[in-house]
């Protein structure tokens, strides 16, 4: 499991970036989430980092 939280704001980002933050369930800056480690999530994680705290859950 994966714990993520938006750290910067997506709203200087192309439809690409923000459809990814989107799709991991994230709306709000400091808004957390916990996911599997699938490669499909892994893969969307990977893409928007930048704007993510990723921590082991």
């Amino acid at each position: 499991m994966v714990k993520i939280t938006l750290i910067k704001s997506v709203s200087n980002e192309n439809k690409s970036i923000k459809a990814t933050v989107a799709a991991l369930g994230l709306k709000k800056i400091r808004q957390t989430k916990i996911l599997e480690e699938t490669p499909a999530n892994m893969g969307q994680i990977a893409k928007v980092s930048y704007l993510l705290k990723v921590e082991k859950a």
